[in-house]
Formats: C-alpha cells, structure tokens, sequence
C-alpha cells in the first residue's frame, strides 16, 4: 500500500524550464547590447548547449558561455547577463496550474514529500515563492545528501526521513534517468509527469519505463496505487 508521495520539484510542480528559457533569452538581450557580437538564436542555442554539458543549475554558465563564444571571459558583458536572468526570474517562478489543489488533496491521504536535485536554498527559495514551502513532509536536496538522484541516496534518505518501506512510495518525475530508473531499481513505484516542460522532447507515450505516465499533474488524483 503506498503511504507517501514523493516529488522531483522542476518541470514537476515548478514550471522551471518556461521560467530558464524567459530568463536565458532576457540575459542574452542584455548581453548583445552590451556588445556580446551575436545573433540570438546562435547565442541561445550555444546556452542551453552548454547547459547540457554542466548541468541546468551550473552556476557560471555566463562564464562558460562567453568562453565558448569569444575565447575569453568579458566581465562586463557577464554581468549584464547575470542581471538581467535574476530581474527577469522574480516573474516566472510558477507552479504548474493544477500543483497546489492537487496536492492538497493529496496531502488528506498520503504523507507528501519533495526529492530535488537544486541546490538546498535555490529549492526552497523556489518553493517559498510559489508559496508551497510548507507543504511537504520532508525536503531532500542535493545539498543535504551530497548526491544527485542518479544515485540511491537521495531517495534512500527520503524513505529513511518517512519511516517508510520502497514498495510504500511512489515518485513522480519528468527525468526518466534521475527520477524514474533510480526509484524503480530501490523497488518505488514511479510515475512518468510527461507535461514536465523541457527543452527535449518526452518520451514517446508507454516507453518511459514508469508504473504510471500522466500528461497533467491533477491525473495522480485518479492513479489506482
């Protein structure tokens, strides 16, 4: 019998990547007029290029992305970029429309808890500003166990935290290698959130190896578990 629900937090309550893209292409405005010497489209497409090597929370992307682009780092330009991505940032920092009724519609039966891979402040900074940070059980971030969800640990630390068995979770995630594999291989049962926005396309339909797929978050209300 399931008895807790556990979240990946981006592109699974927070529209994270609406949020990235918006910030990214407001940063890279900023940084063409200050000089960058770019067309847009080649600037953004070399960004998330390097945001794939480093990661999407990588905290020098700036730095890396003028690097790439002009063999050297121009401070100036990289803080116009930096400025702008945060100004632009307070705007869009949105849960998905259905996340907070279904949640706390959840909440009446099952224990509730969050299993990120953002660093320890940026997820509750995220949560804080779409209001849900007291929503959750328990908060597991890559800062409290020092390893992503590609390893067990994560989510190890999350049953521990519950006092709960594997077969009694079950996660859901738009990160079929961190949040689906993982969890299945501890023997929790997963749930595949493909309306996650991203910038690669989901799955196709029935090939995300999860127990359950779902194209809206309000669909988990429903799920026989």
């Amino acid at each position: 019998m399931i008895k807790a629900i556990l979240f990946d937090m981006d592109n699974t309550l927070v529209d994270f990547m609406t949020m990235k893209r918006k910030c990214c292409e407001a940063a890279i405005d900023s940084m063409i007029e200050a000089g960058l010497g770019m067309k847009k489209e080649d600037a953004t497409k070399l960004l998330f290029e390097i945001y794939d090597r480093y990661g999407i929370e990588y905290q020098k992307i700036f730095q890396k992305f003028l690097k790439a682009a002009k063999g050297k780092v121009d401070y100036r330009i990289v803080a116009h970029g930096i400025l702008a991505y945060r100004r632009m940032k307070e705007n869009y920092i949105v849960p998905y429309r259905n996340a907070v009724p279904t949640i706390l519609e959840l909440k009446k039966k099952y224990r509730i808890a969050i299993i990120s891979d953002a660093p320890r402040m940026e997820a509750w900074l995220r949560l804080a500003a779409i209001n849900m940070d007291g929503f959750f059980e328990t908060v597991i971030t890559v800062g409290d166990v020092k390893k992503t969800k590609a390893h067990a640990a994560p989510f190890r630390a999350c049953l521990k935290a519950l006092s709960i068995r594997p077969e009694e979770a079950l996660m859901i995630g738009d990160n079929i290698d961190r949040d689906i594999k993982t969890a299945k291989s501890l023997g929790i049962k997963t749930c595949y959130a493909r309306y996650g926005v991203s910038y690669k396309k989901p799955a196709e339909a029935g090939k995300s190896g999860a127990d359950f797929e779902i194209e809206d978050i309000k669909e988990l209300l429903n799920l026989k578990i």
